[in-house]
């Protein structure tokens, strides 16, 4: 940051910055889900889609970044992975065929029932040094800096 005179503020620690702590927390978070997820092949991104889907039913690609907050470069490429692997179905919508809507299937039912449990476990390991009062006000916060609230 710089002041007027054009040098640089000594009072500016990107360390000490809000983006850059929210991001060392969701990369904690991450790491966590890594290593508890009962798939190891799966995303925590793929697992959001996918309980998008179980959630909301079949969904288009413009409902799913609406839903999942992934822009849509993205999800085009997690639907691409999901739908190799056979956890969703692809097809185009009946009433409009430019359309294409995903669908969960069976074996992607079945991969959310084995990782439900898991996703609890993370949520618990992400916020245990916090105490309950503290995992309310983070919660509330962060819907509050998401336009949520």
């Amino acid at each position: 940051m710089t002041d007027d005179l054009g040098t640089i503020s000594d009072d500016y620690r990107v360390t000490e910055q809000v983006g850059h702590l929210m991001r060392k927390a969701y990369q904690r978070h991450l790491a966590i889900f890594q290593e508890n997820a009962s798939d190891p092949n799966l995303t925590s991104v793929q697992f959001v889609t996918l309980c998008a889907l179980r959630d909301n039913g079949p969904s288009s690609q413009a409902d799913l970044v609406r839903i999942t907050a992934v822009d849509q470069a993205t999800i085009r490429g997690i639907i691409e992975r999901l739908k190799a692997r056979n956890l969703i179905g692809v097809s185009k919508d009946e009433l409009d065929g430019r359309k294409v809507i995903m669908t969960l299937l069976p074996a992607g039912e079945a991969v959310l029932r084995e990782m439900v449990p898991k996703a609890k476990l993370i949520t618990q390991l992400t916020v245990e040094c916090l105490n309950p009062a503290e995992r309310v006000a983070l919660m509330y916060l962060l819907r509050r800096l998401s336009g949520e609230l």
